[in-house]
C-alpha cells in the first residue's frame, strides 16, 4: 500500500498517543501491592492483569475517533474489523510476568500494518521512559538521555554475538535444542526481557534474538523498529515472521545467516 506524507504523519502521531495513553494506564497499577492476576491458561501461568485491560481498551478508545476507518488486533480483545487497508496491532504490556514481577523490562507494543506486514511500529517502556520508533522514514528512539538515531550493531562473527531469548526452553524440545546449537556457539545468552530485548537489537547493544511460538502482536512492533534500524527479523526458515510463531531477529545480514544454518541444522 503506498501511504503518502500527509498520512505517515497522522499514523506515527496516532501511535504516540496510544502510546501515551497505555503507559499512563499501566504506571498507574505497575508495583501496586494490590495487584492480581489470572491465567489465560490451565497448562502453565500466562498472566493477564486490569492494567493489560485498561491500556487496551485506551487505545482502542483513541482508535475509534482518531482512525475509526482502520482494523484492529489487540491480545486482550481480539479482532475489530476496518476498511482502510490498515490494521493497528496492539500488544498492551508485553511481559506481563515482567510487569507482576516488578521489573522494568515489560513494554508497550503498537504497530500499524498493511496486507504484506507492519509498516510502522513502536515499542514503549513506560517506567523508564523510552520509546523505540521505526518506518514510515523514521528509526529513532526517545529516553532519560535524549532522542538519538536507531542503528543495529555492525557484522561480527557468531562466536562474539550476544544473544537473548524470553525463556530458556524457548519452544518444544526440538525447538530448544535448535535454539541451544545457537545459543553454544554465541559469546552470551541472557534470557527474560521480553519486548525489550528487540528493542536494544534496535538500539545496537545486542546482536540476536531467537523466539517460538509468538504471536502476530508479539512481534509486529519489533519488526518494524529493527527493519528500520538496519536490522532483519524472519522466521527460522528465512521467510516472513509478521504472523509470529518462531522467529529470528538479527543485527544485520551476516549474523542472520550463521544463526539460521545453525537452527536449521547446518
Amino acid at each position: 500500500m503506498t501511504i503518502d506524507a500527509e498520512t505517515r504523519a497522522a499514523l506515527i502521531t496516532t501511535a504516540d498517543a496510544l502510546a501515551d495513553a497505555a503507559r499512563a494506564a499501566t504506571l498507574r497499577h505497575f508495583r501496586s501491592f494490590d495487584l492480581s492476576a489470572e491465567s489465560k491458561e490451565t497448562a502453565r501461568f500466562d498472566p493477564v492483569t486490569v492494567a493489560d485491560r485498561l491500556a487496551e481498551q485506551e487505545m482502542r478508545a483513541i482508535l475509534s475517533r482518531q482512525r475509526p476507518r482502520d482494523a484492529i488486533l489487540g491480545e486482550e480483545f481480539g479482532r475489530t474489523a476496518g476498511s482502510s487497508g490498515l490494521t493497528w496491532v496492539l500488544d498492551p504490556i508485553d511481559g506481563t510476568r515482567g510487569y507482576l514481577s516488578g521489573t522494568p523490562t515489560w513494554g508497550v507494543l503498537i504497530s500499524v500494518a498493511d496486507a504484506d506486514g507492519p509498516v510502522f511500529g513502536l515499542i514503549d517502556q513506560p517506567y523508564i521512559g523510552e520509546r523505540f520508533r521505526g518506518g514510515l522514514g523514521v528509526a529513532e528512539m526517545d529516553g532519560p538521555q535524549g532522542r538519538r538515531v536507531l542503528k543495529t550493531r555492525a557484522p561480527r562473527t557468531l562466536s562474539q554475538a550476544i544473544l537473548f531469548s524470553t525463556f530458556p526452553e524457548v519452544g518444544t524440545p526440538e525447538e530448544g535444542e535448535a535454539f541451544r546449537r545457537v545459543s553454544e556457539a554465541a559469546r552470551l545468552t541472557r534470557y527474560g526481557m521480553d519486548c525489550y530485548a528487540y528493542a536494544l537489537v534496535a538500539a545496537g547493544q545486542i546482536d540476536l534474538v531467537i523466539e517460538a511460538g509468538l504471536q502476530p502482536y508479539d512481534v509486529q512492533a519489533p519488526i518494524a523498529v529493527i527493519e528500520a534500524a538496519g536490522g532483519m527479523v524472519t522466521d527460522w526458515r528465512g521467510g516472513p515472521a509478521h504472523e509470529g510463531g518462531r522467529i529470528l531477529a538479527a543485527a544485520n545480514a551476516e549474523i542472520h545467516a550463521e544463526a539460521l544454518a545453525l537452527l536449521n541444522g547446518s
